[in-house]
């Protein structure tokens, strides 16, 4: 087995001591929101009435009750969150909001080939409906449609990226896809490990992930939606003669005639969906802001999200004060599917990032890090999203994001509000939509091949990315477990 360039340029342990000494274990982006986007909302108590409740105060969440009563003005809408509005993933995510609905085209290929070119329109369509919610609502979540980097940091890797690019080239993209050779990377991104790159100039954006939950919430409000927070749902219930649907908090109910769970990586409140997703705890280290120096020696002037080609791949931005947020590469499962707390202190992994984190950048040698955080992704072995009606069609979900919720999160509003009002169109007619992905095994099935999964995975970053048996498998059974 080879080595990766991570481990043939470390900086020193002095070097990654200085920079952790003094970091926050906190989320940058909600320590970053102003006071007026972190309002008092009530705790749910008594019995409430509406038309529809929504279960979870995420992106998920937000995007459908604000979507529900742009459908419906006059329609009471409900969303009760058991702790903050986007305190979770919507609150500690990178803040890549991308276009793709099915977790990177190459996903989406082996997946749905035949509903490519309709997804790839839907995508565009969504990311573009995100970008004009700005203006359309008056809401500043600092959405930059930057396009984003994959380098190659690896030989292997530029035949992917040359391969990519040719596709690009033949389907008429070449001005969006752009293939950058070692100098034309390196000049776009003073990165020494770089040996080329593809820009995709189109299908990303950045944004703040908990001002973008805020603003949702807050816009949702104004045009009348009630948010309760601090109240956890304990169950949900549906009398067979009422055709109705309740959710029950510690506090009180809320009846309504149809409920949308947005809960994501926690259990969910449906029995079928137990075993269809697993919490993979992921790490974040955001910096200091850079000093024009320090920012003018890695050039970045055209502030791309950054996402490298590893099968465990760092992920990295610029904030609008010029912080660096790098996150990715440890992938952590924890036996029995539980989220928990303590799982978001892991020392190593933080420090693994700022190893990699120096190798990348080593002219930014004394910066520091000013927060360290982690949170759970909601896996699912399509790697995307799937969705359904349950409870005599009183109740839709969806989950599964995999990490790339930011964006298709909208994209999953829209779908279940259609399948609650039985419309047929192009999205409900996607396979993706229609179809079920595989559940992921019970315990102790499910850590041993989740972890024998993760070790395959780096052994292939350590093979020129040649994949071995398990993983062979698992594409061919249309499995997976993304890092």
């Amino acid at each position: 087995m080879g080595t990766t360039v991570f481990e043939r340029r470390r900086p020193s342990s002095s070097v990654i001591e200085h920079a952790l000494a003094d970091t926050r274990h906190s989320v940058f982006w909600r320590d970053d929101l102003p006071e007026a986007l972190k309002p008092s909302r009530p705790k749910l108590s008594g019995t409430v009435v509406a038309d529809l409740v929504v279960v979870g105060g995420g992106y998920t969440g937000l995007w459908t009750a604000l979507l529900a009563k742009e459908r419906a003005p006059e329609s009471h809408v409900v969303l009760v969150e058991a702790k903050r509005i986007g305190w979770a993933a919507s609150g500690r995510n990178g803040g890549f909001c991308e276009a793709s609905l099915t977790h990177g085209r190459e996903n989406g290929l082996s997946r749905w080939p035949k509903e490519m070119p309709l997804l790839d329109r839907l995508g565009l369509e969504n990311l573009d409906a995100i970008e004009a919610s700005e203006q359309r609502y008056g809401m500043d979540f600092e959405f930059e449609r930057t396009g984003q980097l994959a380098p190659a940091i690896e030989e292997h890797q530029l035949e992917w990226l040359r391969e990519w690019a040719d596709e690009a080239a033949a389907a008429g993209e070449a001005d969006e896809v752009v293939f950058l050779d070692e100098a034309a990377a390196q000049a776009s991104v003073h990165s020494p490990t770089y040996l080329g790159a593809v820009w995709e100039k189109r299908t990303n954006a950045m944004v703040h992930p908990a001002r973008l939950a805020a603003e949702l919430a807050r816009v949702a409000e104004e045009r009348g939606v009630e948010i309760f927070e601090q109240s956890p749902v304990r169950r949900l219930d549906t009398p067979g003669s009422t055709g109705a649907v309740s959710v029950v908090t510690d506090g009180g109910r809320i009846d309504a005639k149809h409920a949308v769970l947005a809960t994501n990586v926690f259990p969910s409140l449906l029995k079928r969906n137990r075993l269809m997703t697993v919490p993979v705890y992921d790490y974040v280290l955001m910096t200091e802001p850079l000093s024009a120096e320090q920012l003018d020696s890695i050039g970045w002037k055209d502030r791309q999200g950054i996402g490298d080609m590893a099968n465990q791949f760092h992920y990295y931005r610029l904030s609008k004060d010029n912080r660096i947020l790098f996150g990715g590469y440890d992938a952590v499962y924890h036996y029995g599917r539980k989220v928990r707390e303590q799982y978001e202190n892991r020392p190593e992994s933080w420090q693994k990032l700022a190893s990699h984190f120096f190798t990348t950048f080593p002219q930014l040698e004394g910066l520091r890090f000013s927060h360290q955080w982690a949170g759970a992704i909601d896996t699912s072995t399509q790697f995307t999203a799937f969705f359904g009606t349950a409870r005599e069609h009183r109740v839709a979900y969806a989950a599964g994001f995999t990490g790339l919720g930011v964006g298709s999160t909208r994209f999953a509003a829209e779908v279940m509000l259609d399948l609650l009002e039985r419309r047929d169109n192009e999205r409900t007619q996607l396979e993706m939509v229609r179809k079920r992905p595989l559940p992921f095994p019970p315990e102790p099935a499910a850590a041993i091949g989740i972890n024998a999964t993760r070790w395959s995975l780096d052994r292939a970053d350590h093979n020129r990315g040649k994949r071995n048996v398990l993983l062979k498998t698992l594409d061919a059974l249309g499995l997976g477990f993304d890092s």
